[in-house]
């Protein structure tokens, strides 16, 4: 299964973005993931595209948003008030089973490219 992420880009602190994830192949849930320099890679939203619930990491609840096109095989992640610690790579990482919260980077078996995202303050 492969995941093509675009969008990305440099904003100041409060202000959006958004990013894209094209899967080739259907869904079951899809994660949004992202990598600080010298930190782990974290699971920070997700959704399950049969029940279409989302589910976000307590740092970015209220602030990102996760949606779907299923016609596209396109998942979103809409960023709102993004703040400096939002910095990072971030991926898109299609699952192989229905997500019942964000997934763990272990859970993932292919990874795509990234995408940067950077937030000056």
């Amino acid at each position: 299964q492969a995941q093509l992420v675009s969008g990305g880009g440099s904003v100041q602190a409060g202000g959006s973005l958004g990013l894209s994830c094209v899967a080739s192949g259907y869904v079951y849930c899809m994660g949004w993931f992202r990598q600080a320099p010298g930190k782990e890679r974290e699971g920070v939203a997700a959704i399950d595209t049969g029940s279409t619930r989302t589910y976000y990491t307590d740092s970015v609840k209220g602030r990102f948003s996760v949606s779907q096109d299923i016609s596209k095989n396109t998942v979103y992640l809409r960023m709102n008030s993004l703040k400096a610690e939002d910095t990072a790579m971030y991926y898109c990482a299609a699952l192989t089973a229905s997500c019942f919260g964000v997934p763990r980077s272990y859970e993932v078996e292919d990874w795509g490219q990234g995408t940067q995202v950077t937030v000056s303050s």
